[in-house]
């Protein structure tokens, strides 16, 4: 096969592109350049896409005897992820810039150009399993190594994506066999640290970030029953869960933390309360996306006329909301409901609708939810609300 190899620079996609030359195909190097103005080195393991990692995956590919190109996409990271971070969170959320890069970058123009121009495939670095089951589709699963595990990351896949990726790290037992692997065929990036925070804010300071790029307004801090406890600069630079920076002067009458529980955009104020008012315990999310064929259940629902209140049969999940979270076990069903958006207000919209059998806390508008069984992710979608069924007057929404 003509394969494309994914080089981010690090250690992981290295090995995956020894691997698929070892496999026997034809393969070709490429570096998505994703800023036009990248730093020359990385600050520690911060970061990545830097110049410095253009070297080291190009310094890989003449040790594989590969070709080696670099593919310019920084407009579209900009237009795709850059600037959709910044508009959710203008709109009161918390998005994953990671999903979003994967779902628009890696496997969506990327991909889209692959194909064009006659690959077969494209190799990544990623921890996570493709299995053609016994009807012959495609499904996504969890890696061998739970630890390292990037399922939850790759949930925004669609069945026809899948039919084109390659993850030669999938069955690997743990990460130190990666790098030792690395170390015998001699690449310098054995060693090299993982990249951590989002790429785009190599610094790891959001708030401050955010201060650049968006228009902060001053407002209020107001607990659930309304009374004000204090200002805050901006709400944009806050998220559900948060503890840390509210800065109220004086504890709760309880003496316990508060948490902040909801962002309110439109009157631009701060709502916090006790830890326990972050426990919810149904999910509500937009704009799903199948990894593969969906759920009997899901299909059958989406072959019929939309209708509002229309609900499909239920069916088991675990749910994951974080990279690194713990899936969550639940029940889950599709529904239309009416679109309150100022937009699109009036028209129906599709919710994947989650009713969580353990407990979840610190859920935010924004924040991507995947959903499994067992290994397999089905898909994914963006929370739009998330609440508890015994408190509804304390709601954690964006929509």
């Amino acid at each position: 096969m003509k394969i494309l190899a994914a080089m981010s620079g690090g250690v992981d996609s290295a090995v995956a592109a020894a691997r698929a030359v070892d496999a026997g195909h034809e393969v070709v190097g490429v570096h998505l350049a994703l800023s036009r103005m990248p730093g020359t080195l990385r600050t520690g393991s911060r970061g990545c896409c830097t110049l410095e990692d253009s070297m080291d995956a190009r310094r890989v590919c003449a040790q594989l005897g590969i070709p080696f190109f670099v593919w310019d996409f920084s407009e579209r990271f900009k237009e795709d992820v850059v600037d959709d971070f910044i508009a959710e969170y203008e709109a009161g959320r918390t998005p994953n810039p990671c999903m979003r890069c994967n779902e628009k970058i890696k496997f969506a123009a990327l991909l889209e150009k692959a194909v064009s121009l006659g690959f077969d495939a494209v190799v990544t670095g990623h921890y996570a399993r493709v299995i053609t089951n016994d009807d012959g589709n495609r499904e996504l699963h969890r890696a061998a190594d739970w630890a390292k595990d990037q399922s939850y990351v790759l949930g925004v896949l669609t069945h026809e994506q899948l039919k084109h990726a390659w993850f030669p790290l999938a069955t690997t037992p743990s990460k130190a066999e990666v790098r030792e692997e690395a170390a015998r065929r001699g690449f310098s990036v054995a060693k090299k640290p993982d990249s951590y925070d989002i790429c785009f804010i190599p610094e790891g300071d959001t708030r401050a970030w955010l201060g650049e790029h968006i228009q902060m307004r001053p407002g209020l801090i107001k607990d659930t029953s309304g009374t004000v406890l204090g200002e805050h600069p901006g709400a944009q630079a806050y998220t559900v869960g948060q503890r840390k920076g509210l800065a109220l002067g004086k504890p709760a009458p309880d003496g316990k933390p508060r948490f902040v529980l909801e962002i309110r955009p439109k009157t631009n104020e701060v709502i916090v309360g006790s830890r326990e008012l972050l426990a919810v315990d149904e999910i509500r999310g937009i704009r799903a996306t199948w990894a593969g064929v969906p759920v009997a259940e899901a299909t059958e629902f989406m072959r019929q006329d939309p209708k509002l209140g229309a609900s499909s049969a239920t069916f088991e999940v675990t749910a994951q909301v974080r990279a690194h979270a713990d899936p969550v076990r639940g029940t889950a069903h599709l529904q239309w409901v009416e679109n309150t958006d100022e937009d699109t207000e009036g028209q129906l919209r599709l919710e994947t609708v989650v009713r969580l059998k353990d407990g979840l806390s610190g859920v935010a508008p924004g924040q991507t939810m995947v959903l499994y069984q067992g290994t397999r992710v089905l898909g994914q979608s963006t929370i739009a609300r998330a609440y508890s069924l015994a408190r509804e007057d304390i709601r954690q929404t964006a929509a």
